[in-house]
């Protein structure tokens, strides 16, 4: 235990380990928190001690694929079938039948599957950035809500997604990039969104044309440290993590679009428990504020609460304190039963 009160901890199964962080009273109602790519349980770690405090029981898992979670040397390893499946045995062997689950990024494909496919064990489900009934649905429907005043098809086929495209046609390429130099790949990626960058067209959506992430580049280029998202310390973890792990698992996310649109085919689509989700209004690929993009969550998630958090795509490390009251101020309003009892009730 650390001077916050956050464990490391293990769960295993005879199919799956998971590593995970957690504070707060074990018996107090229960956040999980999923993160995307490429980061860790510790892209929480804003959030973590803030509602172990209110008296939450609180856990972030390291997804398969990172950090000291189980590794996997096949794509179909990281479907949303496999993941959604690490997600109950961890909720089983912590004991507990429901919890509110918090997501972004690939984490939020995995609580939308939750929430649709296994609503009995969820309290209530938040996401951060992407919005339901998209990306779990698998890479065609996703560009079929590309804003083509924005993205022409002729010059965008694939919009602010021609970077997954990217994956399923130079996996190898991909991966061997970022692998360069972790450390200078993730000091790169998590910068706080520029609201300069408003209307344009995302880097994301030339990533073919370039010839990669980085274009030309064999590695990231050195940029420097964005302070106002991460400090030097979560660099170093973030980085010897991908550095032991490689990025075949985190990349193996996008490689898994037919799977994970069979996956949730012909089940129901209308989410009927409480549903928070935080728009990124500087999230440039994921950009969800003037586009149709949430449409669609709009129209099957009935108990639907939005907030839009001026930060970009890193929501949760740029914008802490906005995300912990956003979330604070939905469990206590939606869900008000599940806020914690005092200690002393508990007792």
């Amino acid at each position: 235990m650390n001077a916050s009160g956050i464990q490391s901890l293990f769960h295993r199964s005879a199919r799956h380990t998971t590593h995970y962080l957690a504070a707060g009273p074990e018996d107090g109602p229960l956040l999980i928190f999923v993160h995307g790519w490429p980061e860790l349980s510790r892209s929480w770690r804003h959030q973590l001690p803030a509602f172990a405090a209110l008296g939450f029981r609180v856990v972030a898992p390291d997804m398969r694929g990172y950090g000291e979670s189980s590794t996997y040397s096949t794509h179909d390893a990281y479907a949303q079938a496999e993941v959604v499946a690490d997600m109950l045995e961890l909720l089983d062997g912590l004991g507990r039948d429901q919890a509110v689950w918090v997501g972004h990024d690939w984490g939020s494909p995995t609580v939308w599957n939750l929430a649709r496919l296994h609503p009995l064990r969820c309290a209530g489900v938040a996401n951060l950035c992407v919005p339901y009934f998209v990306l779990e649905n698998g890479f065609d429907a996703a560009v079929a809500l590309v804003d083509r005043g924005l993205y022409p098809v002729a010059d965008y086929p694939y919009g602010q997604w021609d970077y997954m495209k990217f994956y399923e046609e130079n996996f190898a390429r991909a991966t061997s990039v970022f692998e360069a130099n972790p450390y200078l790949t993730v000091k790169l990626l998590f910068r706080k969104g520029d609201p300069a960058d408003a209307d344009k067209p995302a880097f994301t959506s030339a990533v073919r044309r370039q010839g990669g992430w980085f274009g030309p580049l064999d590695a990231a280029p050195d940029y420097p440290r964005d302070a106002d998202v991460v400090t030097e310390e979560d660099l170093q973890v973030y980085a010897a993590a991908l550095t032991r792990n490689g990025f075949f698992g985190p990349d193996s996310y996008y490689m898994n679009h037919a799977a994970n649109t069979a996956f949730v085919a012909g089940t129901l689509e209308q989410l009927n428990l409480p549903v928070l989700f935080l728009h990124a209004r500087y999230d440039f690929v994921c950009e969800t504020v003037e586009s149709q993009l949430a449409g669609p969550m709009r129209a099957r998630c009935p108990q639907l609460t939005e907030r839009i958090v001026n930060s970009g795509h890193w929501m949760a490390q740029e914008q802490p304190q906005a995300v912990n009251a956003a979330l604070a101020q939905w469990l206590a309003s939606a869900l008000p039963d599940y806020w914690p009892m005092p200690a002393t009730a508990r007792a």
